[in-house]
């Protein structure tokens, strides 16, 4: 029998490492009402139910996620990068499931990318370089969130360095210099679960929301709405 008020999770890319984050946090957190429904691998079956899935895997695996989501009228989270062109307007034409989608799912990352724009426009007249650092497994490069800085402060993708280093869950610099000083702006992961946490509670919040396409603008704004509202 279904607990009340408990949605169901699918976790798309269980056996990854974000996978298995996300599953040990919802597990660890039962106040946000979710429950792991299952867990698959892209090019597996899907044959189970859930309120949402939670896509961290590939981007075929994304768009099977997506498929199956608007098949089954189920919310969906997706956290992968380096899609398509064509599937990134397919998403952001989305109106009758909700669905979220952010190359980076963290608000602290998110926060860090207002705050270089602001340090893009007080500082215009320095020369900019904007550095990213991941572990060695990572696929894409540079990453989706250094790409999305870069557009955030009309930085040229070309220009992004990048380091691929033993496990490193997630650096990104932002270097503003001129012959007399040299100002560093530095967001550092400290583990994936940043990412895994904001996944979670991204979900909790996503599963709840009319049909429409959501980023992490939609989400920050919730957040920021709720604290407001508790500081009054």
């Amino acid at each position: 029998m279904k607990k009340s008020g408990i949605k169901k999770v699918i976790i798309n890319g269980a056996a990854g490492k974000m996978g298995q984050a996300i599953a040990r946090l919802i597990k660890e957190n039962p106040q946000l009402e979710l429950e792991i429904a299952g867990g698959r691998e892209p090019g597996d079956g899907f044959d189970m139910h859930g309120d949402i899935i939670i896509d961290f895997s590939s981007p075929e695996g994304a768009q099977d996620a997506f498929n199956w989501a608007k098949e089954h009228k189920a919310a969906c989270l997706i956290g992968t990068t380096n899609l398509p062109e064509r599937f990134l307007f397919q998403m952001q034409e989305e109106h009758k499931i909700p669905l979220f989608y952010a190359p980076n799912v963290s608000l602290s990352v998110y926060f860090f990318g207002q705050l270089l724009q602001k340090a893009s426009q007080m500082y215009a007249g320095y020369d900019r370089a904007l550095h990213e650092i991941h572990h060695t497994h990572k696929k894409d490069a540079p990453s989706g969130t250094a790409k999305k800085l870069a557009e955030l402060i009309n930085f040229p993708v070309e220009k992004i360095t990048y380091e691929r280093v033993g496990e490193v869950p997630g650096t990104h610099q932002l270097m503003l210099t001129t012959p007399y000083d040299k100002i560093t702006l530095t967001h550092e992961a400290a583990s994936r679960d940043l990412f895994a946490a904001s996944a979670v509670q991204i979900a909790a919040w996503l599963v709840k929301r009319p049909a429409g396409f959501y980023t992490m603008s939609d989400y920050a704004k919730a957040v920021l709405k709720l604290c407001k509202k508790g500081q009054n």
